[in-house]
């Protein structure tokens, strides 16, 4: 990176807040390896080393990656992480809890954010500034701005930054694409897309003390500030607007994404409403167990239906994924429904595969899916390679996080509909929705105005 650059980075009091938690990360930026040879391993780090981001970290070294680092705050989290990947490790990797500890590390080209979903912007724009290309998981934002903040970075610091929404290297979705592109459907005016997943209620109980050693100011981060409960750090934070902008957000984007991109990514619709509350289940939490979100586009109507109640949905299974099976559609969680003039399409995420069918349910085409997880991971560690942009770069997948953002807000401010402009990134004629696009920080972990 230009010293000037540099200079720039390390005098810019917008990232002021930022430095005194990342101990200015720590000295200035570091200078990545320039370009990687075709044979060279990359070399990452986990941020974040809960469930979802042991499977990252296998996958990757299956596909070649080193992992030379963890970064979590729970110290079991660290000792589960290595237990989990046993043998697949060539060397033990260093452990750390503070972030920038990766950030400084000339032996880190690249880290994954595997943290919960409030936690996934900033350590994604401070990696890009310290020279590391990122593979964050999905929801890749808290908010719009954040989006849109993470996209300048990447750019601004010419960083691969890939999101954990895998479709978008699945080789039957990209088949499904080619069959909706050749015009097989018909017109298409009218798209469902589902994330009807089953769930239960949420009581935490009295408060607690955080474990020994576990820095729970750290973990809110950028949230307010509330007392420890052992069930908000154990997954109970997909129930809260600090943390999570509900499974619409957190497990529905994977099917938003599919669908934009099979589509053509039709870019971002004309207005956006929702409905829905927490209905079913009478406890402690506050993101709906309901909720509807309906989208005007230029030529049809895109409609996203969640539920976390009914037992009976269920997401398409490991078996079927593996297998040359199809779901049983009408009461699979996570499927998409395409409407065309002459035929329809079901598609499944990950892995569940499609099936083109006509009056009476005659199947014309079809094709089994496989779970795309490791393709996804082989297209990262390509790109960090190459420089090429990757399947889910940081860009494209903004537009599904944008939607989804939309509907949250349209579900906050009374459910009514809201029409957001893209070249401004504000609500039209709107400041109650206008005042919700950001959420409030607190210090130092703040969003930069200047990345």
């Amino acid at each position: 990176m230009p010293e000037s650059n540099r200079r720039q980075f390390l005098a810019g009091s917008a990232r002021s807040a930022a430095a005194l938690y990342l101990g200015g990360v720590a000295g200035g930026l570091i200078h990545p390896r320039t370009i990687l040879g075709a044979n060279e391993r990359v070399r990452f780090a986990m941020i974040g080393c809960g469930g979802r981001g042991r499977y990252v970290a296998r996958g990757l070294i299956e596909q070649g990656a080193e992992l030379t680092a963890l970064c979590d705050l729970h110290e079991e989290r660290l000792d589960q992480m290595e237990q989990f990947l046993g043998e697949l490790l060539t060397r033990k990797p260093k452990r750390v809890k503070e972030m920038r500890r990766i950030f400084d590390d000339r032996d880190v080209d690249a880290v994954v954010v595997a943290t919960p979903d409030h936690w996934h912007a900033l350590p994604t724009i401070w990696a890009c500034q310290a020279g590391k290309d990122v593979y964050v998981e999905k929801p890749h934002a808290h908010s719009i701005p954040e989006s849109s903040k993470m996209i300048e970075a990447a750019r601004k610091y010419g960083r691969i930054v890939q999101v954990g929404t895998q479709n978008r290297s699945a080789p039957y979705v990209l088949k499904a694409r080619e069959i909706i592109n050749s015009g097989m459907l018909g017109k298409i005016g009218l798209v469902k897309v589902y994330n009807l997943k089953s769930g239960q209620p949420l009581f935490l109980g009295q408060t607690e003390q955080p474990p020994a050693g576990f820095d729970w100011d750290a973990w809110i981060g950028p949230a307010p500030m509330r007392p420890y409960h052992d069930k908000i750090f154990s997954h109970g934070w997909l129930y809260f607007w600090d943390f999570c902008n509900g499974d619409l957000s957190d497990d529905g984007v994977h099917q938003l994404d599919l669908t934009l991109l099979v589509l053509g990514d039709p870019g971002l619709p004309s207005s956006a409403s929702s409905s829905g509350g927490r209905l079913v289940h009478q406890d402690d939490a506050e993101v709906p167990d309901v909720q509807t979100a309906h989208y005007q586009f230029n030529t049809f109507v895109l409609t996203f239906e969640m539920t976390n109640y009914p037992r009976y949905m269920q997401k398409t299974t490991t078996t079927i994924r593996r297998n040359d099976e199809f779901p049983y559609w009408t009461q699979n969680a996570t499927r998409v429904e395409i409407y065309g003039s002459e035929m329809m399409m079901t598609i499944g995420r990950m892995g569940g595969g499609w099936q083109v069918t006509t009056s009476g349910g005659k199947v014309v085409d079809q094709m089994y899916g496989r779970p795309p997880d490791h393709d996804h991971y082989r297209n990262f560690i390509e790109c960090v390679k190459t420089r090429n942009r990757p399947s889910a770069d940081i860009g494209i997948a903004h537009n599904a996080m944008n939607m989804i953002l939309q509907a949250v807000i349209a579900h906050k401010i009374g459910n009514r509909a809201v029409r957001f402009d893209a070249e401004q990134q504000r609500f039209i004629d709107d400041e109650e929705a206008n005042r919700l696009l950001q959420r409030p920080y607190r210090k130092p972990y703040e969003l930069p105005d200047t990345v």
